[in-house]
């Protein structure tokens, strides 16, 4: 079972600074503290970053995200290998007012317990992850983006 995601976030910041702060790797974990464990500190081409996230079931992922591509402050692509395997990607855009940032992904479990779980009770694998980017999104505009001017 493959979970996809194509979502769009505003913010009322400029592509530039939205891109500075998400360069700031080493504040992660202070925004997400479902973030249990981050291992990488650079958004460049080649960074393996290893990851244990946290969501709100009786699970822990544990998953390496590589970046294979960045063109700042547009975009960044990455795969995703361990628990989890697939691809993601964000593209930023400036609006009239701001930015759009747009996640695409696409990811499965792939070890044998976490597919039991997606093909048994895929609405527990959705919520999970849909409480992930949800949760992230509300606290990365609250913690990391400076207050709406």
């Amino acid at each position: 079972m493959d979970v996809r995601s194509d979502r769009r976030y505003r913010f009322p910041v400029e592509p530039e600074e939205l891109w500075a702060v998400l360069t700031r790797t080493d504040d992660y974990r202070g925004w997400w503290p479902w973030l249990r464990h981050l291992a990488g500190d650079e958004l460049v081409p080649g960074t393996e970053w290893g990851c244990v996230v946290q969501p709100p079931l009786p699970y822990v992922l544990r998953f390496t995200l590589r970046i294979v591509e960045v063109d700042a402050p547009r975009s960044v692509a990455a795969v995703v290998d361990g628990d989890l395997t697939g691809d993601a990607r964000l593209d930023i855009a400036a609006t009239g007012d701001g930015t759009e940032l747009h996640l695409v992904s696409r990811l499965a479990p792939s070890n044998v317990v976490l597919r039991s779980v997606a093909r048994l009770a895929a609405p527990v694998a959705r919520f999970g992850h849909d409480w992930v980017l949800d949760t992230g999104v509300r606290q990365f505009r609250e913690r990391a983006l400076p207050p709406p001017r």
